[in-house]
């Protein structure tokens, strides 16, 4: 399996390219310019590997939640190459791709992100028995006190870091404030789906936002 993953969803912009078990990645750290960096990325990956577009069995996106732009860029990136290359699409949620870092044996997760606006976009994953995270609730984008941990006893993501209030009364095994998606996940997740069949042409990629008010609007 050959398979092209990119992620723009926060302040951290990546590609990686998974061929079977080998793994080639780029990755930095930036508040902005996602749209210069992630192409020369792709190309450099795709050099260190000796590939072009056209050998890949499929390219993954980071379809949200997460920075509105952010989401844009990664649907629209995934959306051109594939086109130009006849490849299908898989679109991986930015919470299950934070989850599956943290994906041991029997692992219970909650994954909140700073959703700003004092709000968190958050899910519940446990571990299956293939090593990768399913969801145990549906996605939401809620205030932090309105989010429920459930049985989770890792937690992971921004929204940790930015509303210490998520850990009030709450004594989970695992912290992980600082984690955001990766890549490299969204590969991880994205080889099951095509190897499923549920790969999707360039045209049904589509962005998942939670949120559909992304600004404050200002009192006259």
């Amino acid at each position: 399996m050959k398979l092209l993953a990119i992620d723009t969803a926060t302040e951290t912009c990546s590609v990686a390219l998974l061929i079977d078990d080998r793994m080639i990645e780029r990755a930095t750290e930036t508040q902005r310019g996602h749209a210069d960096l992630v192409l020369p990325m792709v190309d450099a990956v795709l050099a260190e590997a000796g590939l072009t577009l056209r050998q890949l069995d499929g390219l993954a996106y980071g379809r949200g939640p997460g920075a509105f732009t952010g989401v844009r860029i990664a649907v629209g990136v995934a959306q051109g190459l594939a086109y130009g290359a006849q490849l299908v699409t898989v679109g991986i949620s930015d919470l299950s791709a934070v989850a599956q870092q943290f994906a041991t044996p029997g692992a219970l997760v909650l994954v909140c992100m700073d959703a700003r606006m004092n709000e968190v976009y958050w899910a519940r994953f446990e571990a299956t028995s293939s090593g990768l995270m399913a969801p145990t609730s549906v996605e939401r984008v809620d205030r932090p006190e309105a989010v429920d941990p459930g049985d989770a006893t890792v937690f992971a993501g921004t929204g940790f870091a930015a509303y210490p209030q998520l850990l009030t009364g709450r004594t989970p095994v695992a912290v992980h404030a600082t984690a955001r998606p990766h890549a490299r996940d969204v590969a991880r997740l994205a080889v099951e789906e095509l190897r499923a069949g549920r790969g999707q042409p360039p045209e049904r990629a589509q962005p998942v936002y939670l949120r559909d008010q992304v600004a404050t609007v200002k009192p006259p």
